[in-house]
């Protein structure tokens, strides 16, 4: 049995691409899913509509809300038959977030993450707080001080600009 995927199904497919890259993060809603980079892929055949996600760690507490989201504004656009599926491979990483989400991260007050880092071989264990080369996002003073390695989310850690006194959020390097 062949799929007719005629120019129909290409341009349902396109529009469901636009809509779900516009769906925000629901803990940085000034992030697209697509900006943050957990969003991989969507496909269509002849039923369903499949979203492919990818969580930022595999613990994220977002992840419920980010599938429903997704299937109700899609649903919203008439897509009724809507399938997320997590990919936890490749494991996503702080590169995958776009320029375009960096600028709104730094908009927004908060600092945006340096490269991730990179290991050959066993990932080494070290309790200690990770030393990151930031500037604060308000007056771009690297003049900064970890004030707690855990933020808001787990995402994120929580730095004070020596410079201009103000408290601000990091998205840790992954």
């Amino acid at each position: 049995m062949s799929l007719d995927v005629g120019p129909a199904v290409d341009l349902d497919l396109e529009r469901a691409r636009r809509v779900v890259a516009e769906v925000t993060d629901p803990e940085m809603p000034m992030l697209t899913l697509a900006d943050l980079g957990v969003l991989r892929g969507v496909a269509h055949d002849a039923e369903t509509l499949t979203v492919t996600i990818t969580p930022t760690y595999s613990g994220c507490p977002a992840m419920a809300t980010m599938r429903d989201d997704l299937v109700h504004r899609l649903a919203d656009h008439g897509f009724d038959r809507v399938e997320v599926r997590v990919s936890l491979t490749p494991a996503w990483s702080s590169d995958w977030i776009s320029e375009r989400g960096r600028r709104a991260l730094r908009d927004h007050g908060i600092s945006a993450p340096g490269p991730a880092p990179r290991h050959d071989g066993p990932v080494p264990l070290n309790l200690m707080p990770r030393r990151r080369e930031l500037t604060c996002p308000r007056c771009g003073s690297a003049d900064v001080q970890l004030s707690s390695e855990f933020g808001a989310t787990a995402c994120k850690a929580m730095y004070r600009c020596t410079g201009c006194l103000e408290p601000f959020d990091h998205v840790k390097e992954i």
